[in-house]
């Protein structure tokens, strides 16, 4: 039994709120909605039908869970930057010709040539949102779809509807300006003041203004700004509360809390607002906004911990509310659903409707009410039969006891190894791993799960696929191929099934971007690997084809940043355990015959804390999980990695220090700015350049290859270079696929050519 917890001292009735709810349903009904509609099978109404219904399904989920005040307008059919760009007007010249949704999904996906806008990171999550372009054109604004949204909420909700906004600081903040900060700040005020007063004619009685640009440290260089643009606001007359999350405030929290708004929002799962609080004290004429319900991770609240921090707050100031401490999109929407998990595992789980009720008990345990104690203690007693279910693995941790600096270093350094690796033309053409995922491929996993079809009969099924996605690759001439990857559900999800130490649910989806929805894994134990995890269909694509196969793995800090992670033991110690795991898999596929092995790590930029003042020692660690990973890799072999949708020139020191041979990028959608970055920093590894956009359903031509190889030539020795999609193909479809790829192979042939002729000519 845990320490028993008791009443609170004194009794409080406080508020309750929500800042943001899933919305892809929750059967992720919106995903198959949107595929359908590109797909021709669907009319837009019913497209915008769907979006609706789940809109109200997760109205009526809040406000049957007795919350108070619950943020509306956070649907979205794609993503919410990329709506409030063609809100406000912001619309890029390219996309001027077009209108209505063939624009707002041109702006998305790209459209017959026209590319889309950039994707990125949202903050330092897994989430993607779509950069918005802020020229000097700007459109008439148009909110009729965020007010019609607000009027439906209203008529289900009364005044507990608050709508939610993207601040106008944080929205400028990610946003790719071509016009000075200040001019495009007075224009973005005029039009959010316009939105709220349309918003005051309707009743609306506040309105959330997420900000969560404000916990980065630089925030205090736009203090003037943030007051400037919230002054303007507040004169309009209706409350504004303020949300920030994922971070504390930092050096800004002594000015943001001045900041002319009804309510502040602070993170209390992340960062020092705790600190903060106790040292510089809070208005007395503002509601805290306490985010102390854990909105970025599965597990459950721990009762005393939790307890402890309200207890402190109200040292502080009684004026609160109790709410999650960032939108809910982050987590699946129901754990009661997973009902093959093991049950001491999810009875500590806490999935979108759990962190409602939770919100909800710590306000009946504020006011005193019957039960309440009673019902955290339970919690509390959860959690001490689950550390009884997952006890440490001893040999895990000799492992990671014995470890030594070699173990973090390849036997060679990297321009002496090159020289025994395996020798390609110039411009050597490879994808980045995976190939589209047709419904045929999805169904024979379908099949297995369900035990109609064997084993046997399923590996059969997959060999086939690869066998064609090889003869494919041949016809296409690319020098370097890959098995496809068709039997994987997700580059996290396949490993995290392999390992001990990681549990699968069935419906824990949650969105990474558009109709894109995956399962993050869940880390409850020590991880170690049982047996091989990519040797069988490794060695079965390499018997086809005399060309190098390359091994294909996911590298530890992805895997670590895609999963949710333990919460009573450091990130770093969870990375190692994972690299150990996979330098196992590296051997074995060296031993199988691989010369190239792609560890890819993605999420690496992405983990990088808001706060730079802390990225030394996270990409201390988080380097040193890839070195571990691949520090045990033969000289011959060499070892790649991917990253996509990340922004590299402010770390690149730290990309190098991972020392892969190959490091393939994003690059055709950021308009060659990562290139750039890697190229001004003198980095002197080879890199695959991404050449063509997988997220569009466009397909490049040989021209449009052709340009973008010749921008990376002006910046790099044509020896450095690769020629790849910037990320994988699984996403697309195959009359897609293959004429993309003949295309860039036909793109490279004819540079490799001329650089040759060239050559031959001095």
């Amino acid at each position: 039994m845990s320490k028993p917890l008791s009443a609170p001292t004194v009794c409080l009735s406080v508020p309750t709120a929500t800042v943001g709810f899933p919305r892809i349903g929750r059967n992720r009904e919106l995903k198959k909605a949107l595929e359908a509609y590109w797909q021709g099978q669907l009319e837009i109404d019913r497209l915008q039908q769907t979006a609706e219904m789940i809109a109200q399904e997760n109205w009526n989920t809040q406000r049957a869970a007795g919350i108070d005040y619950i943020g509306v307008g956070d649907m979205s059919l794609y993503d919410p930057m990329l709506d409030w760009s063609l809100r406000l007007g912001i619309v890029p010249e390219r996309f001027a010709a077009l209108s209505g949704w063939e624009r707002y999904f041109a702006m998305a996906r790209g459209y017959e040539g026209i590319p889309a806008l950039e994707m990125t990171k949202w903050f330092d999550t897994n989430y993607h949102y779509l950069v918005p372009e802020v020229g000097d054109r700007w459109q008439e604004p148009d909110f009729s779809d965020f007010v019609a949204t607000v009027q439906q909420a209203q008529q289900l909700l009364g005044d507990s509807a608050r709508p939610i906004v993207i601040g106008p600081v944080t929205f400028l903040r990610l946003s790719r300006l071509s016009i000075p900060l200040e001019q495009a700040a007075a224009q973005l005020g005029d039009r959010y003041q316009a939105l709220l007063e349309t918003l005051q004619s309707l009743g609306v009685k506040g309105v959330q203004f997420h900000e969560p640009a404000l916990v980065l440290s630089d925030a205090v260089n736009f203090q003037s700004l943030y007051e400037r643009l919230y002054q303007q606001l507040s004169a309009v007359g209706l409350p504004l509360h303020l949300v920030t999350y994922f971070d504390d405030l930092g050096a800004a929290y002594p000015w943001a809390v001045r900041l002319p708004v009804a309510s502040l929002s602070l993170d209390f799962t992340r960062g020092t607002n705790l600190a903060l609080l106790q040292q510089h004290g809070f208005p007395p004429d503002k509601t805290l906004g306490v985010g102390i319900v854990d909105a970025r991770n599965v597990w459950a609240l721990q009762p005393q911990s939790v307890l402890t921090t309200l207890e402190a707050i109200l040292q502080v100031t009684s004026q609160i509310q109790l709410q999650p401490s960032a939108s809910l999109q982050f987590v699946p929407y129901d754990v009661r659903r997973e009902t093959k998990l093991a049950a001491p595992l999810r009875r500590v789980l806490s999935f979108a409707e759990q962190k409602l009720e939770e919100v909800r008990l710590l306000a009946d345990y504020l006011k005193g009410q019957a039960g309440a104690v009673d019902a955290l203690q339970q919690r509390a007693n959860q959690w001490t039969a689950f550390s009884a279910f997952s006890p440490a693995n001893s040999t895990v941790q000799s492992q990671l006891k014995a470890l030594t600096a070699k173990d973090f270093e390849r036997s060679l350094p990297y321009e002496e190894r090159r020289k025994q690796q395996i020798q390609l033309p110039l411009l050597p053409t490879t994808t980045i791993g995976s190939f589209p995922q047709t419904a045929e491929v999805r169904q024979l996993r379908v099949k297995l799960k369900r035990g109609e079809i064997s084993q046997a009969a399923y590996e059969a099924a997959i060999d086939a696929e690869i066998a064609k996605c090889i003869r494919l690759q041949e016809e296409a001439n690319l020098d370097v191929l890959v098995h496809g990857e068709f039997e994987r559900t997700d580059m996290v999800e396949f490993f995290a099934q392999q390992l001990s130490g990681f549990a699968l649910t069935e419906h824990g989806w949650v969105q990474s971007y558009g109709s894109r929805c995956v399962r993050p894994p869940i880390i409850y134990g020590d991880i170690f690997r049982p047996q091989p995890m990519t040797l069988r269909e490794f060695k079965v694509a390499q018997s086809l084809t005399g060309k190098p196969v390359k091994g294909m793995l996911t590298g530890p800090v992805t895997m670590l940043n895609w999963s949710f992670p333990r919460c009573d033991l450091p990130r770093q110690e969870q990375a190692f355990q994972i690299a150990l795991a996979l330098r196992q898999e590296v051997a074995d596929l060296e031993a199988a015959g691989a010369k190239i092995i792609q560890i890819d790590e993605p999420a690496l930029r992405e983990g990088l804390p808001l706060k730079t003042e802390r990225w030394s020692d996270y990409l201390s660690w988080a380097v040193d999980a890839f070195r571990l990973a691949a520090g045990g890799a033969q000289p011959q072999t060499q070892i790649h990695t991917h990253m996509c949708y990340s922004e590299f020139g402010d770390i690149i020191e730290h990309i190098e220090r991972l020392d892969a041979d190959v490091l393939s990028i994003e690059n055709s959608r950021s308009n060659n700015e990562t290139l750039f970055e890697i190229t001004d920093a003198g980095y002197r590894h080879q890199v695959g350049n991404g050449v063509y956009d997988v997220h569009s359903p466009a397909v490049p031509t040989v021209e449009q290859v052709v340009r973008q190889l010749k921008t990376a030539l002006e910046h790099l020795p044509a020896a450095q270079i690769w020629v790849n999609p910037d990320c994988g193909l699984k996403t697309r479809r195959w009359e897609e696929v293959i004429p993309a790829l003949k295309n860039m192979v036909a793109a490279s042939l004819q540079l490799r050519t001329e650089l040759q002729n060239s050559v031959s000519r001095e």
